[in-house]
């Protein structure tokens, strides 16, 4: 289950056909995608430079071929961005820091001010660090416990996460991208791991999107809630990197133009935050009848 330059190369290479790039197709192919030597003459390298990349043993790598290696493989920025990481792997020690991320200054001081909109903050390994009033109505964090405020934790692990997002496989994609994302950042993380070894004994799906290998690149999208109290929610998502702290961003939520969104976190700010009970107790019905006369 690792993040590894070599396994996130064969990854995109899988991806690419020969006739994508214009080169003739010879043989059988035992595996999908692109050989190595394809490759290797696409990116203008030797393929024995380019096994070597592959095996991890291309620790001085200059970024003009990082950059070829990338530019054959047709990869995104948010990509290229992550081959740079996991071709040159920090050996830092805060992976094995078990202090908790403190929400940034700028991030707390945009959650203060903020009214009519949910936002929160995410962190390392999606742990979420910090909401406003009305997120915590919508999603009810201050009624988990600390160890449980994590995004792939409740995504894969509670039942109710497939209630709660109509949209769940997307929200699970986007999920273990940015795990993925974290992963090449913070290469050895022992707490990334065990988490990630949790989520993979726990769901086929985990397993299945992690070895993907794909690399969170969305900053803004629909995204539905089906709240077990007020009914289905449609926000457009933003997301904001502080200057000061790459490695947490705040997810702001703007109700729908054409929706019954805004009335009902109006009421919701009155109501206060939803509880785990609350959400279990709605599964089979999760929007009461009384609250939708309620709104019309």
């Amino acid at each position: 289950m690792e993040h590894d330059v070599g396994t996130f190369l064969r990854s995109r290479r899988a991806r690419l056909q020969p006739g994508d790039v214009r080169l003739p197709e010879f043989g059988r192919r035992r595996v999908p995608g692109l050989r190595r030597e394809e490759l290797a003459q696409l990116a203008g390298v030797s393929v024995d430079y380019y096994v070597r990349l592959e095996q991890g043993r291309g620790l001085h790598v200059s970024d003009s071929i990082l950059d070829a290696v990338a530019t054959a493989l047709r990869l995104s920025e948010a990509e290229r961005d992550h081959l740079r990481l996991l071709a040159r792997p920090r050996h830092d020690a805060d992976g094995a820091d078990d202090a908790r991320q403190e929400v940034a200054p700028t991030l707390r001081r945009l959650l203060e001010t903020m009214e009519g909109v949910p936002a929160f903050v995410l962190g390392r390994r999606t742990d979420v660090l910090g909401w406003n009033a009305l997120a915590d109505a919508v999603f009810g964090f201050s009624a988990l416990p600390l160890g449980e405020r994590n995004s792939a934790r409740f995504t894969f692990i509670h039942p109710e996460a497939h209630v709660l997002y109509p949209d769940w496989r997307t929200v699970a994609a986007e999920t273990v991208a940015y795990l993925a994302l974290d992963a090449g950042r913070h290469p050895g993380d022992p707490q990334l791991e065990r988490l990630v070894g949790e989520l993979a004994i726990a769901s086929e799906t985990f397993r299945e999107l992690w070895a993907r290998h794909d690399i969170l690149e969305q900053s803004q999208g629909p995204k539905r809630v089906a709240h077990p109290v007020a009914g289905e929610l449609e926000f457009e998502y933003q997301t904001l990197l502080p200057p000061d702290d790459p490695d947490q961003f705040l997810v702001t939520l703007v109700p729908g133009v054409a929706s019954a969104t805004s009335e009902r976190l109006r009421l919701l700010a009155s109501w206060g935050p939803a509880t785990p009970e609350a959400v279990q107790a709605n599964i089979a019905d999760p929007v009461p009848p009384s609250v939708e006369d309620r709104l019309g």
